[in-house]
């Protein structure tokens, strides 16, 4: 699956990233980050806690604010011109560790709000999207339900349901799957298999080495707010070439 699935990769760059640096205060999160991402490719970032994975892929959306550098998203330049942000948001997707579901709206409700105040998207249509989406992720007879409800494994689902309604061209994951139990973390993996399979355009900060292998063009090793390398999956696992990665690497894989 994974040659077939490397031939989906387009010339067309989706995210360009150019020595982009963030500082909280003093501390120095993020240093010269230069990454380009193209349509169609999977990517997968690891790296120990702290090493700025998480805050990379929140800049790309503008949910943090980087200080130097630039980031360009689908030809638009993130910038603090608002209109910018809000174009940038509307084709990228994210789903975080922690699912972020209106408790009080409906699984329905989730799903259609955004399309509805943000797209403009009348109602009924809003609808029929949302259920095409939560077919896709298999919950459809859960329309009706509240997150309350549903097990961590299913809410995680309807998150990512929620920003496919938003029909993104990018879709970011900051550790989906970090937050559930082990036995619901595979329906979830399954999920964003599938998404991988029709091209979809991923960023996804996870320690899932077994989706990396499986999914991914590349895998990124982040260490102390720096791209330490990066590179094929089966190189990158096989082959190692920074000490910091092999260490990284025995102590996540326990070889």
């Amino acid at each position: 699956m994974a040659e077939a699935a490397k031939l989906q990769v387009s010339d067309e760059i989706a995210i360009s990233i150019q020595k982009m640096n963030k500082w909280y205060g003093t501390f120095h999160v993020l240093r010269d980050i230069d990454l380009t991402v193209h349509r169609g490719e999977r990517i997968v970032i690891c790296g120990p806690s702290g090493s700025g994975k998480s805050t990379l892929i929140r800049c790309i959306n503008a949910l943090e604010e980087h200080q130097k550098g630039s980031i360009e998203v689908d030809g638009t330049l993130l910038s603090s011109d608002l209109k910018n942000i809000d174009k940038i948001r509307s084709e990228v997707g994210m789903c975080f560790q922690h699912f972020n579901l209106f408790p009080h709206l409906t699984i329905l409700e989730n799903c259609t709000l955004a399309p509805i105040w943000v797209r403009k998207t009348p109602k009924k249509e809003a609808e029929e999207i949302a259920m095409h989406f939560l077919e896709k992720v298999k919950i459809p007879d859960q329309a009706d339900k509240y997150p309350g409800q549903l097990s961590g494994g299913q809410q995680q689902r309807v998150a990512i349901a929620r920003s496919l309604c938003m029909r993104p061209r990018i879709m970011l994951f900051d550790e989906p799957t970090s937050a559930l139990d082990p036995e619901m973390i595979k329906e979830v993996l399954d999920t964003m298999i599938e998404l991988a399979e029709e091209g979809m355009t991923m960023l996804c900060v996870t320690h899932e080495m077994g989706f990396a292998r499986q999914v991914a063009n590349r895998v990124i090793f982040m260490d102390q707010g720096q791209i330490v390398e990066q590179n094929e999956p089966e190189a990158f696992f096989n082959n190692p070439q920074s000490p910091r990665t092999q260490l990284f690497l025995s102590q996540i894989l326990g070889h």
